[in-house]
């Protein structure tokens, strides 16, 4: 059989650069790698200041340095994790194993759900604390591009991440249904091997026969 689990059966195909990077899920992860560039890059070159009469610098989010260090830690972490799940849509073709592929599905699905949520908190966190941070302490508006960037592309990040786990579904769905189809198949062909004949009403051609 040519098909698998997951795809299983297709494993060890050669990499095509430019298969690879048309896939749509493959440009919601470089979106994703973009986007959190912006957010830490924008709080970390101007999300701190400060006011003419004092020399520490404040978080330009209503001096809640709470609020910098979280669009920070978030934005490198996505980052990191961007880069990690590149590489391993790089490799995934290579899995053979159905439980492995199994098992990277899965681990797709829960990061990018995972990750969804936490730019969901950061998205209402940075708004808030902007909309109540006060003009006194900002009187000349620096950093005000900077900081809607970080808000606007927090939001974005949502939809980029949450995208991923549908397409993951997918695939189980798929997987699963390859399952069904490869065991009917062995089945058929065991029946035919003992009577010599496919028996009608035993033997179902399955999905890929129609397609």
């Amino acid at each position: 059989m040519e098909g698998g689990a997951y795809g299983a059966g297709k494993a060890g195909g050669a990499f095509d650069p430019q298969t690879f990077f048309r896939q749509p899920h493959t440009v919601l992860r470089v979106l994703s790698w973009v986007f959190s560039i912006v957010v830490f890059g924008s709080i970390v070159n101007e999300g701190y200041l400060n006011r003419p009469d004092e020399m520490e610098e404040h978080c330009i989010f209503n001096r809640n340095h709470n609020a910098c260090n979280y669009g920070i830690t978030v934005g490198v972490l996505a980052f990191l994790s961007c880069l990690l799940y590149l590489a391993l849509d790089v490799y995934f073709p290579q899995i053979s194993s159905v439980k492995d592929r199994k098992k990277a599905v899965l681990s797709d699905i829960g990061v990018s759900a995972f990750w969804a949520f936490l730019w969901f908190v950061g998205f209402c966190f940075l708004a808030n604390q902007w909309q109540v941070s006060k003009h006194e302490n900002n009187p000349l508006n620096e950093g005000a591009d900077a900081a809607r960037a970080a808000i606007t592309f927090s939001f974005f990040s949502i939809f980029t991440w949450v995208q991923p786990p549908a397409n993951g579904s997918c695939t189980m769905s798929e997987g699963k249904g390859l399952e069904l189809s490869t065991y009917l198949e062995e089945t058929c062909d065991q029946a035919q091997d003992k009577s010599g004949q496919r028996g009608i009403g035993l033997c179902w051609p399955g999905p890929q026969h129609f397609i």
